[in-house]
């Protein structure tokens, strides 16, 4: 699923919860998980943030400045997850920009022009679908990936799942390409390249099956994997670093 930037180095093994195999039409890699529940329907805007003031219209990548600095800032207290504070507009803030518009439910073209504006300026941001717990939700419709605790959103980063379209598996069969809703929980983990049947995946955490959230070098505003949830390279260490996804963490899928 991923084209790997260097080679895979070294595995680290992690205790294994407990698994059902279970025939996924779209895994990533080999692995075993199991479903335990389905999760509630898709959530509501939460309440608006006050906003800065306004912004100069469609601010993209490769600006730089103060008012890149400023939307930054926003996104950051908004909840978005931009890789920190500096003044460029680079791939990181557009990914950002990107989830902000998945968000709104306006065009997801990663420009803040006027509809990106207005949605800074109200607060836009989504609300969980879980009331208590450290946990991970990922939201089909909007793409998006929530890191939650008892249910407040802490951070909102942009993915893509499984596309919906055929592809052949390992085995020559062929099936459609798709990430299974309910709740799962993070049984597997590997702080490297991991090989797979699609391509190595970059730092996984596996979930349900060969499916996991994983880094990838490149996160389409829209559905494009076999079935895991990618998120930029950057995103992918800070789930590792900020401990927000270890093994056992649950994984509610929507």
């Amino acid at each position: 699923m991923a084209t790997p930037l260097s080679p895979p180095v070294r595995n680290r093994p992690r205790p294994l919860a407990r698994t059902v195999v279970l025939a996924l039409a779209a895994s990533c890699a080999f692995g075993t998980g199991a479903a335990l529940l389905v999760a509630t329907p898709a959530h509501a805007s939460a309440p608006a943030v006050p906003a800065p003031a306004t912004l100069p219209p469609d601010l993209r990548k490769g600006d730089s400045g103060a008012d890149v600095t400023e939307l930054q800032e926003r996104l950051n207290e908004l909840g978005y997850w931009t890789n920190g504070v500096d003044g460029e507009f680079g791939y990181y803030t557009e990914q950002a920009v990107v989830a902000l518009q998945k968000a709104a439910g306006i065009a997801r073209d990663g420009i803040v022009g006027p509809d990106t504006e207005g949605a800074l300026a109200r607060g836009v941001r989504p609300s969980a679908t879980t009331d208590s717990g450290d946990l991970l939700e990922i939201d089909l419709d909007d793409q998006l990936l929530l890191v939650v605790s008892d249910g407040e959103v802490e951070r909102v980063i942009n993915t893509s799942t499984g596309s919906g379209r055929p592809y052949e598996r390992w085995d020559g069969t062929e099936v459609i390409a798709t990430t299974p809703t309910g709740t799962y929980s993070v049984f597997r983990e590997v702080d490297a390249w991991d090989p797979g049947p699609y391509g190595a995946l970059y730092r996984p955490k596996y979930f349900n099956g060969g499916i996991a959230v994983h880094g990838y070098p490149s996160v389409p505003a829209h559905p494009a994997s076999h079935g895991c949830a990618r998120v930029s390279m950057a995103a992918m260490d800070w789930l590792w670093e900020s401990g927000r996804m270890e093994v056992y963490t649950t994984v509610v899928v929507y």
